[in-house]
């Protein structure tokens, strides 16, 4: 049994909904993993929250050193598929694994050696946050081969047009985590482990999930995962994987230390700031990886019919993808600017943060339409294979967060953070609208150029 999905034929718009809705659950269930820690970790208090938070970035800088080898295993797997093309498939699942494993590694013995540097850097000014941080930081890197094995598997299934065991294999994980968050944190005669168990629970429901990939793997004896594992090394497939995820890779692990420094700035403001961008950040990123998981599925749908030559049909599920963007960005916008405070106040009980936690949401929820297309369009390039583009255009203008930050915060306070975050996403999405706009209408963007 195989378990791909031919993408190339059928209604457009059904195909791209199939495939995107198991994945944006699988992002959601993915995100949803914080949002639960954050839940029960809120319920100690806004200190707590703060450390999970400042520790939290760096498995978000994680999916940086992910996307190296995600990019190449889902874009050109999807693109080998179109061409059936089985050996070349196989021979990308083999080297993106096997870089992933690498690089988890050496990430995972980073975070250990240097955990008191890396959270120092945030000068967080509490010895009780920071020492919370650094705990937490030690169990989650022990964790870090199967933060990075999951990913990139979820993303070979996607490649194949099966979206659907990557999100109910996640969906375990989730359940797994929900059982043992409260169990870890407060214990079961409340004498928990706090933070540390936070961090345990989710370790453990990544290592389920892992578990559990490699079960389904075995039992529908998949043709494709018929690999012996650094048996020998593909230099050619390996340059090629690195090229195609490395611009991908750069913007999210730019985008994270642009976030870190942002992270600095509001710190600055309070523990009830940081907790107001930790706890907002997540409640937003349910319309962040909603419309990721439409990006994802596009470059899927983009990469199989690209490679089997069908144009036509590439940009008739453009055109739906955008479509289909632009009114969850709009609904995204109505929810968190009209229901802030209710959304926020799920989380922590804190008058202080629950008044900057609304103010977050509400100036963010501007810029939901504008955030969505962005992430669509940069789903359409990298799935023709051409993600180099879009990503300088996403990490100048993301770049341009730091200063706007820096002077509006001190014209305005911490809402001028907020703003910009919003004002840059506006920014992209529109500037990343442009140029699709413009490359699709000469043909430059179906070239081997770009």
């Amino acid at each position: 049994m195989e378990n791909k999905v031919d993408l190339t034929s059928g209604n457009i718009s059904k195909t791209l909904l199939r495939l995107s809705i198991p994945i944006m659950g699988t992002s959601f269930i993915q995100m949803a993993y914080n949002m639960i820690d954050m839940i029960w970790v809120g319920k100690i208090g806004s200190e707590a929250v703060a450390a999970v938070g400042t520790a939290g970035f760096f498995p978000w800088l994680a999916m940086a050193f992910v996307a190296i080898s995600r990019v190449g295993a889902e874009v050109m797997v999807a693109q080998s598929i179109g061409k059936d093309d089985k050996d070349s498939a196989k021979g990308y699942i083999k080297s993106s694994i096997e870089i992933n494993i690498i690089l988890s590694t050496l990430y995972m013995f980073t975070l250990i050696v240097l955990n008191k540097q890396l959270v120092g850097f945030f000068n967080l000014g509490d010895s009780n946050v920071i020492k919370m941080s650094e705990e937490y930081l030690v169990i989650i890197a022990f964790s870090m081969i199967f933060y990075f094995v999951n990913p990139i598997l979820t993303a070979i299934f996607n490649g194949l047009g099966n979206s659907k065991i990557p999100f109910f294999i996640n969906t375990v994980g989730l359940i797994i985590n929900i059982i043992l968050d409260p169990i870890l944190i407060f214990g079961i005669n409340g004498k928990g482990l706090g933070v540390n168990g936070a961090a345990l629970a989710t370790s453990l429901a990544q290592v389920v999930v892992t578990l559990s990939f490699i079960i389904v793997i075995i039992k529908t004896k998949n043709d494709y995962f018929k690999i012996k594992f650094f048996k020998s090394i593909d230099k050619k497939i390996y340059k090629e994987v690195l090229k195609l995820g490395f611009p991908v890779a750069l913007q999210s692990g730019l985008f994270t230390i642009f976030a870190m420094i942002i992270g600095v700035v509001v710190a600055s403001f309070g523990p009830e700031a940081i907790a107001a961008q930790k706890v907002g950040s997540q409640i937003e990123s349910i319309s962040w990886m909603v419309c990721e998981g439409i990006g994802y599925a596009l470059s899927s749908f983009v990469g199989q019919n690209y490679g089997a030559g069908k144009i036509d049909r590439v940009e008739k599920g453009c055109k739906s993808a955008l479509l289909i963007s632009i009114v969850l960005g709009i609904i995204n916008t109505l929810l968190l600017v009209f229901f802030a405070r209710e959304l926020f106040s799920l989380f922590i009980n804190e008058t202080e943060a629950i008044k900057k936690g609304a103010s977050y949401l509400i100036i963010i929820g501007y810029s939901q339409v504008f955030m969505c297309v962005e992430i669509v369009v940069a789903g359409i390039f990298r799935g023709l294979g051409k993600p180099l583009i879009p990503s300088i255009i996403m990490i100048v203008l993301t770049g341009l967060r730091i200063p706007m930050a820096y002077l509006l915060s001190s014209v305005i306070g911490l809402n001028g953070v907020w703003w910009s975050l919003t004002i840059s996403s506006i920014l992209k999405g529109v500037s990343l609208y442009i140029l699709f706009f413009y490359m699709q209408k000469t043909k430059k963007i179906y070239s081997n150029s770009v």
